[in-house]
């Protein structure tokens, strides 16, 4: 059941629909970085740059080196930080977008079934910033795990396993069901969710395509909700 609805994912991921939603999401995450590297270039110069400048008063030369040395090493380290945030980042605007890629796989793979409620705009963007928030503070703890040889790696898959597989497969039940309804059905099985959070943790797993996360998890909960809901007859 699993591996059916990651291949039926799979297939679309690169479909004319699928790229269309991509591409408005990676467009707008770009422009949010591009906006967030403006500002805090600014906030540089206006406060770190006249710092350096009161700190030498009577060594202008040096104070100019230092500036500019200060001024590289800002943005190299400002570059290295928003070359981070992409793959988070797309997954907070790819939420906005969530909705869109739940409704094509509805339509292209199960024409003749009742179709889903689109979560509105301001549920769907807090659902996002709690997914952000979560999946953060999951791998900020698997990062103390480092530490500990042997279980680094397997804390990332656990950790991320758990929390994808209950995010995505809620947001695809909450499309047909009340969300106390979704997180019970979740719950029931727990097994197999967290079993299919840990195909999306391999998927979040490799650069690049980690871009695609959000829109394949969208799209395999999908999946899998409707092969659970036929078990439970509905």
């Amino acid at each position: 059941m699993i591996l059916d609805a990651a291949r039926a994912a799979a297939s679309k991921l690169f479909t004319a629909e699928f790229r269309t939603v991509f591409f408005k999401t990676i467009g707008i995450t770009l422009l949010a970085l591009a906006a967030l590297w403006f500002g805090l270039h600014q906030a540089f110069d206006a406060l770190a740059l006249p710092w350096i400048d009161a700190l030498l008063p009577g060594f202008p030369s040096w104070a100019g080196w230092l500036s500019l040395i200060a001024a590289i090493l800002a943005g190299i380290g400002l570059a290295l930080g928003l070359a981070l945030l992409i793959a988070p980042v797309t997954a907070v605007i790819a939420g906005l977008f969530l909705d869109d890629v739940a409704e094509l796989v509805e339509r292209s793979d199960y024409p003749n079934d009742r179709p889903g409620r689109a979560v509105p705009t301001i549920p769907a963007l807090i659902m996002s910033l709690k997914f952000f928030g979560i999946v953060v503070l999951g791998n900020l703890f698997a990062l103390l795990l480092l530490l500990v040889p042997g279980v680094n790696i397997g804390a990332f898959f656990v950790v991320n396993g758990y929390l994808l597989g209950r995010e995505f497969f809620e947001f695809a039940a909450m499309r047909f069901r009340t969300e106390t309804e979704a997180k019970a059905l979740r719950r029931k099985y727990a097994g197999t969710v967290f079993m299919a959070g840990l195909v999306i943790a391999a998927f979040l797993a490799v650069p690049l395509l980690n871009l695609l996360t959000p829109l394949f998890a969208a799209a395999m909960m999908v999946h899998l909700h409707k092969m659970v809901s036929v078990r439970e007859g509905a």
